[in-house]
């Protein structure tokens, strides 16, 4: 994929189709690192299913016979020395944690691109979902948990279209003050 962004878009939907809850979406930025992860409340993977996850030939996919999401973004952290790891667990304490850091000062570094686009898109696409974003710089923090905004919009749903513009202008005038 030509941007981080579009990943994150492909990931947190893999959350969303294993029935999560909760999402959330962490980037720390620190020195010359960029530490991208995803953490859910969602049905999780076996133990087999974690690892062949970063096969592309596999999938549980019963449109196609590849995924190319998770070997893209394993690709991706260790085209620049970094790393990729998955984690998950089925019954009780279900859920997914998937991690992959990157080497921003290495040549193969892929751009970081439109996330504002991809969390907004991801809010209002999956509603009932609790979205957590975090993004961690050294000059400061982007963060919204739609628990928060539901609490403040009441019957309003995350979905409609003011809430959506408010939304990304929330995140794109936070992201302005980093600069």
């Amino acid at each position: 994929m030509k941007e981080l962004s579009l990943n994150i878009l492909d990931i947190a939907m893999n959350s969303v189709k294993a029935g999560a809850t909760r999402v959330e979406i962490r980037l720390t930025e620190a020195d010359n690192r960029l530490v991208l992860s995803f953490a859910d409340d969602g049905c999780g993977m076996t133990e087999e299913q974690v690892n062949s996850v970063t096969d592309p030939f596999f999938t549980t996919r019963t449109t196609r016979k590849v995924g190319m999401g998770i070997p893209f973004l394993k690709l991706a952290a260790e085209q620049t020395g970094g790393s990729f790891g998955i984690r998950s667990e089925t019954g009780k304490n279900h859920g997914t944690v998937t991690t992959a850091t990157f080497y921003t000062d290495h040549i193969d570094f892929t751009p970081l691109g439109d996330v504002v686009a991809s969390v907004t898109t991801l809010i209002q696409g999956s509603p009932n979902i609790r979205w957590v974003f975090v993004h961690e710089t050294p000059r400061g923090t982007v963060s919204l948990d739609t628990d928060e905004l539901k609490a403040v919009l009441g019957d309003v749903p995350l979905d409609n279209y003011e809430v959506v513009k408010w939304i990304e202008e929330y995140l794109r005038e936070n992201y302005a003050e980093l600069r």
